[in-house]
């Protein structure tokens, strides 16, 4: 899987980054990352993590039952954390040139103030 990622796949590998969890405890995590933006429903989320794991950046670590249900939980592989590192990076320097470039319109955007030298203004 190339880069860039769209947001809810780099907010599961970001979640996965901390611990191994399942599809519920990451519905809600990626919630908290996203500050509620992204809302993944468990269709959407179990898709998104079917395609994670053919592509070799999630993998299962282990299953259960739970009430009777199966309970998967899904770790970051080593080429996940890879491939969220290098997203991580590339957001950081768009981030970089933004923060940049907007310093220097809100610099050349302050009024200038006539400065006294030797007395004259």
């Amino acid at each position: 899987m190339d880069t860039p990622l769209r947001e809810p796949t780099f907010l599961i590998l970001t979640a996965l980054a901390a611990q191994p969890m399942h599809g519920y405890g990451l519905i809600g995590e990626v919630a908290a990352l996203s500050d509620n933006r992204v809302s993944l429903r468990p269709g959407t989320l179990y898709g998104a993590l079917d395609r994670l794991v053919d592509a070799g950046l999630v993998e299962v670590e282990r299953e259960e039952v739970v009430d009777g249900r199966l309970r998967r939980y899904y770790r970051l592989s080593a080429s996940g954390e890879t491939t969220l590192s290098a997203e991580t990076e590339r957001l950081r320097r768009n981030v970089e040139a933004a923060t940049t470039r907007l310093s220097k319109r809100t610099r050349a955007a302050l009024p200038i103030t006539p400065r006294t030298v030797g007395g004259l203004a």
